[in-house]
């Protein structure tokens, strides 16, 4: 999918014209920082087996450093879209809705 297509399916989506296809440095800075800050927590070994973890920690292993910074930008963004729609729709959370959906095992959770 390409960004154009991707940008086109969010606006369908949320039903809101997205100016911004890519991240940018807008809105509320504090937000921003705390969302990367929980990103960062999501992907360090402490956290829960989560969909979003396993999607990070495949992203941050594309790379070096920088793979692993880009990779909790890209979780604290998907951790604001997922709020966002837990928020609006109501749902319940589910940790490993997609890997359930797959049939993937659990993890176990080291001690």
């Amino acid at each position: 999918m390409t960004r154009g297509q991707n940008h086109d399916r969010l606006e369908l989506e949320f039903d809101v014209p997205l100016s911004f296809p890519f991240a940018t440095k807008a809105g509320d800075t504090f937000l921003r920082h705390l969302l990367v800050e929980c990103a960062h927590y999501i992907l360090s070994p402490n956290a829960h087996d989560t969909d979003l973890k396993r999607w990070g920690l495949k992203l941050a292993e594309r790379g070096g450093k920088v793979a692993k910074k880009r990779a909790a930008v890209a979780v604290a963004r998907k951790l604001s879209i997922l709020l966002l729609r837990l928020w609006t729709t109501g749902e319940i959370y589910e940790p490993l809705r997609s890997a359930a959906r797959r049939g993937e095992p659990k993890l176990a959770l080291s001690s």
